[in-house]
């Protein structure tokens, strides 16, 4: 069984994070580990408080996970100091690892900020240049550049220019945009590639950009290549947000397991 790992914070509401990670590793049929960066308290409606996790003990359980695991790749999520993602980026070194998808998640959907604004440039020279795939959304994307994205166009200029922090493939999220379409577009250092869907008018949208990385990371664990990992990380995400669950009372989560019902498990072991 292929093996991923996610190096994230924990979200006591299961949607996003590590909860999120590890619900998607499993619904591609890959085996998922964990390394928690940082305890959250939120829910649909907010992020209320955050504790960063110590770096000795994140570098711990990075090293617990690597020495014992077989994993094919891996994936970062709430990375909050320069600190952190300094241990993280070293570690990783260390142990040579190549399979690296970074989501540069900075700010949660209630507004609460995830990634300090020191840590900004620790991102851009440590991990980034690391990464197989890194996968900003619009508001990360013009963070990242220091420039406004305003059309596809502009995408592909942001793509570019991430692209030459040091990292292989960019995946610029444009969701967010509002243009006509939930317009994706993917730079592999030549060709710009984009990937479209239809917009699901819902709320729970809690999670998307954690859990469409994961997707991403799965899909490169069973040895897709990154253009079919993503492609595949699009229908995924669709399709979970179209199934989504109505859960809490603000931005809930999507359904990780969608294809999945009650009576199908109860049909097997009822």
């Amino acid at each position: 069984m292929k093996q991923a790992l996610t190096i994230a914070g924990s979200d006591s509401g299961g949607g996003a994070g590590i909860q999120a990670d590890l619900k998607t590793f499993h619904a591609h049929g890959v085996f998922g580990t964990s390394v928690i960066t940082a305890v959250t308290a939120q829910n649909t409606v907010a992020v209320s408080q955050a504790f960063d996790l110590p770096t000795d003990l994140i570098k711990a359980q990075l090293d617990a996970v690597l020495s014992d695991f077989d994993i094919s790749a891996a994936k970062t999520g709430m990375l909050s100091s320069a600190e952190i993602i300094r241990a993280v980026a070293d570690s990783l070194r260390d142990w040579k690892f190549k399979s690296l998808v970074i989501d540069p998640v900075m700010i949660s959907k209630s507004g609460y900020k995830l990634l300090r604004n020191d840590a900004i440039e620790s991102l851009q020279k440590e991990l980034i240049p690391m990464a197989l795939v890194v996968t900003p959304n619009i508001h990360e994307a013009e963070i990242l550049t220091r420039m406004e994205i305003d059309s596809p166009e502009r995408m592909h200029d942001a793509a570019r220019k991430i692209h030459d922090l040091g990292c292989k493939n960019v995946i610029v999220k444009g969701g967010h945009a509002g243009f006509n379409r939930a317009t994706d577009i993917l730079f592999d250092g030549e060709n710009i590639h984009t990937f479209e869907s239809w917009f699901v008018e819902t709320k729970s949208v809690h999670g998307t950009g954690c859990t469409f990385s994961a997707a991403i990371t799965a899909r490169l664990a069973l040895g897709e290549s990154v253009l079919k990992a993503v492609r595949h990380a699009k229908k995924y995400i669709t399709e979970t947000i179209e199934n989504a669950p109505s859960i809490g009372s603000g931005h809930g989560p999507t359904h990780h397991f969608y294809f999945l019902t009650p009576d199908d498990f109860m049909k097997k072991h009822g």
